[in-house]
């Protein structure tokens, strides 16, 4: 069984029995597994209160394939990180004929892909900070050459800020690419901005208002997501009418370039100039108490049930075949 793609457009629902039984995917193997059970556990509740038919489900403990033996019709993809956000299991659901939430393949891989995902960006003029690939250590020089100190490192295919390094003088980067190359073989270094960190959900193919962080730590790391207190949020985020519509525009040229869709989210540093700089897209984010898309929905007037509900909706784009 195959999914088809609805290209007529969202499918709006008002009873909750249309969505029939639907697993909310959370957990799995990645090193983001502590968030994804937060948001998949706070998604299930909310979509519970509102009279879905949700049942949690977490692919490290159970196979796929158990999804259609007990009747799914549907999936609400909580999983962040590799195995659930880079399109493995969207593809996975693809073969079984279960329609999902969010980005489809292609979408997923590219999102979660920095690299890629930044040069695509920057193909439709979408400006990102310049970069250099550290394949080898002979990289390491070339990167302090070209971009500078300071500089972050990062592996190129991880989420939450996993594996990130600032690196603020020459002997520092050695362990910084380690740290990086643990997670996964590539990794790349971009210069540090100094400036403003903002973040621009969309949902259903629209920019939702931007928000501003503030963090006391080095960079808004998966500390300051997830378990920090201390690290302030600004939504609205301050900005003029131009920028918060320029920053919007960008969000969603993004977006679209990588293949992405439904819901997700775009983070940008701001130069001190006021030039705005793509670092991400993220086509999973998470659905906690401390997350930036209910932040930005509840700025917008939407509560997290019913922001729950229209994730939900994005998987009726998808229908067995």
């Amino acid at each position: 069984m195959r999914l088809r793609h609805d290209s007529g457009g969202l499918h709006r629902v008002s009873n909750a029995a249309e969505f029939g039984r639907v697993a909310v995917l959370y957990g799995g193997s990645s090193a983001e597994r502590e968030i994804s059970l937060l948001t998949g556990a706070a998604v299930l509740g909310a979509l519970q209160r509102r009279g879905v038919d949700a049942h949690g489900f977490d692919p490290a403990t159970r196979d796929l394939g158990e999804l259609r033996r007990d009747g799914y019709a549907r999936a609400w993809i909580a999983l962040h990180g590799p195995g659930g956000e880079d399109g493995t299991a969207q593809g996975a659901l693809e073969f079984l004929g279960i329609p999902y939430t969010g980005s489809g393949v292609t979408g997923s891989a590219v999102g979660m892909d920095k690299l890629r995902s930044k040069r695509l960006a920057a193909a439709v003029g979408v400006p990102t900070p310049d970069f250099v690939v550290l394949r080898t250590a002979a990289d390491l020089g070339i990167a302090l050459a070209r971009l500078g100190l300071p500089m972050i490192v990062k592996p190129a295919s991880q989420g939450s800020s996993v594996g990130m390094t600032r690196v603020e003088s020459a002997d520092q980067l050695p362990a910084a690419w380690r740290a990086a190359t643990q997670h996964e073989p590539v990794a790349f270094a971009e210069p540090w901005i100094t400036g403003g960190e903002y973040t621009v959900a969309i949902l259903q193919g629209a920019a939702l208002p931007s928000i501003r962080i503030e963090t006391p730590r080095t960079f808004y790391d998966y500390e300051a997501k997830y378990f920090r207190d201390d690290t302030r949020y600004f939504c609205p985020s301050g900005l003029a009418a131009p920028a918060e519509q320029q920053l919007a525009q960008l969000a969603l040229a993004a977006f679209e370039v990588c293949g992405a869709e439904g819901w997700g989210r775009a983070d940008f540093m701001m130069t001190k100039q006021g030039a705005p700089l793509l670092l991400e897209i993220n086509t999973v984010p998470g659905m906690t108490d401390h997350s930036l898309v209910p932040m930005a929905a509840r700025a917008a007037g939407i509560d997290f049930a019913e922001l729950a509900w229209r994730i939900l909706e994005t998987s009726l784009v998808r229908t067995p075949c």
